[in-house]
This record gives structure tokens, sequence and C-alpha cells, in this order.
């Protein structure tokens, strides 16, 4: 199965779907569009959350980073007057550092993080949605800055008046992505960021065609007229999509079979139907792993799998 991921929501998903099928058979294509440089290195958020995941290193509790890491590096530079972009943990900085000697030494991104997964002995595909740079702009009333510059550095805070992905259209869908699409037919997109996290990878030229073609699953990352984490409601509103599981399918909608909302989302099974999808309701909110597992087992069902998992 190929999982599109973003960062937090997603992952909660995938620690799930790890408990009831081989992790062998899990291929996740990962949105790098808010990658960035930071202090020398390459920091790939949405990645490292997947990888420190399927390696058992992830800090359940922030849903990102390491379980047990400092910061004393970062805080030994903000004393010497240099204020990184992102605050980085010293056992999360390595995995920088590594993924950045492999990109100067000439390897393509994938390459890289292919070498790192090994290397953390992880089972399942974890695979970037691009070898080509990609940036998410957000663009608001004091100018234009880079997605973590808005969300980490801003905190979020600043009125949103336009987003757009820089370079998409001259960014390729990865040789390694295309042959996992070639070779599966089943594409489930995670409750990510529509508009940040799987919006970059659904942007990338041909993949709309080829998704086409194949049976995608969605879970929606909105309940009633709010995310359920994130900065995803003012980015859709900011992207002229409408605040709702309705707006998510509709923004899915030139390839979306079937689209999973929560049992709790008020929204009308009528708004729905311009969208084509099968709807079906359940408990997505993943406040333990059994919720997940729940999810997980409610996916394949529908993926017709659950009895060959």
């Amino acid at each position: 199965m190929i999982i599109f991921s973003g960062g937090t929501g997603t992952p909660k998903l995938l620690n799930g779907l790890r408990k009831v099928i081989s992790e062998e058979d899990i291929t996740v294509v990962v949105n790098t569009a808010e990658d960035l440089w930071v202090s020398g290195n390459l920091v790939s958020p949405d990645i490292d959350t997947v990888l420190y995941l399927f390696s058992d290193r992830i800090d359940f509790n922030k849903w990102w980073g390491i379980e047990g890491d400092t910061f004393r590096t970062h805080g030994l530079m903000k004393s010497l007057g240099h204020n990184e972009r992102m605050m980085l943990g010293d056992l999360d900085r390595a995995t920088h550092i590594i993924r950045s000697d492999h990109l100067r030494e000439g390897s393509s991104l994938t390459e890289a993080i292919v070498r790192l997964s090994e290397s953390m002995g992880i089972k399942a595909k974890i695979l970037p949605m691009s070898d080509n740079p990609v940036s998410t702009r957000i663009v608001t009333p004091s100018g234009m800055m880079h997605f973590q510059d808005f969300w980490i550095g801003e905190h979020g805070e600043p009125a949103v008046i336009d987003v757009f992905q820089e370079n998409i259209g001259r960014a390729g869908i990865s040789p390694e992505v295309l042959r996992a699409l070639e070779n599966d037919d089943e594409v489930l997109i995670g409750p990510s960021n529509p508009i940040t996290s799987i919006g970059p990878i659904i942007g990338l030229p041909g993949m709309v065609d080829i998704l086409r073609g194949k049976k995608v699953i969605a879970v929606s990352p909105i309940i009633g007229k709010g995310p359920v984490s994130g900065p995803a409601g003012k980015l859709m509103h900011a992207r002229g999509v409408d605040v709702s599981s309705a707006g998510v399918a509709s923004y899915y909608g030139e390839f979306l079979d079937t689209f999973i909302i929560d049992k709790s989302d008020p929204i009308n099974n009528a708004a729905f139907e311009d969208t084509g999808c099968r709807l079906v309701r359940t408990d997505t909110m993943m406040m333990s792993v059994d919720i997940s597992v729940g999810l997980s087992e409610l996916i394949l069902q529908e993926f017709g799998k659950l009895n060959n998992s």
C-alpha cells in the first residue's frame, strides 16, 4: 500500500497501520515542501517524523523529534548569538548532518533517505515525493515567507493572503515513487494538511493523472469547521477551499474514491454529493493506538485487503 504523508496526522495513522500489516508492504511518499537548510544542513521535518516512527525513536508526546532528545547545541548557539530558524535536538541534528553529507557527496534526496532508512533498520519504504527542491511559501500582509518561518518563527499568527509551492512546476515525481505507483493500485491519503502537506505531493506534474487510475482513499483532517491540529483551516481559507471535510473531498475530487470522516463531524452527507466519492464515518481522532489500529483495519476493509493482511 502507498500512503501519502505529511506531519503529525498521517504518522499517527501509520502507527496503527504498521500493527495490522507487514511493514515491508508499506510505502510512504512524504511531503518535502517544508524542507529547509538550517545551520548548514537540510532539515526534512515530515520525512524525519516518519523515519523516527518506523525506527521506534519518535517522541510520542510531541509526535516529532526523538524521544529523550536534548537541545544543548541549539542553546549554546543561541547564547553565542546564532539564532537558528528551527530548534533542533542534539540527536535529531545527527540525522540532518548525515542526510546532508549524502547530498554533498552527490546522492539524490531519495538515495539519502533510503540509506538513512537502512541504517535505522526500517523495513517500510520511505520516499521523498521528489528529488527536486520545492518550497511552500506563505504570503502575508507583511510579505512572503517560508512555511517554517510562518509556522515556527511566527507561530502561525500572521493573516494569510495566499499559499503556493515554489518550483512545483519544475519538480518531478521521484523515480522511486513512480516505480512504486506503477506497481501498486491502492493509494491512501493520510489526515495531513491538504494544502501544505498533501497538496505538494498531488501538485507534482503528472501526479493527478496517475491517481485517476488508482483506488484512492483519504482520511479527513477536519472535523466540523476546524482542523484536528495545525494551520490547515487558515491555509485552506486562503486558497479558497471550504474549511470542512466536504471542502477537502472537493480538493481531492478529481481522483478520490472513498473519503473517511470522523463520526462526530456534523456535516450533512448531502454536502458530499458533488464529489462523487463514497463516504464512511468512524473515529478518526486517534487519541490512542487502539483507535489508530481500528481506523487502519477499516481502511484495509475498504481496500478489500483485511482478510489478506
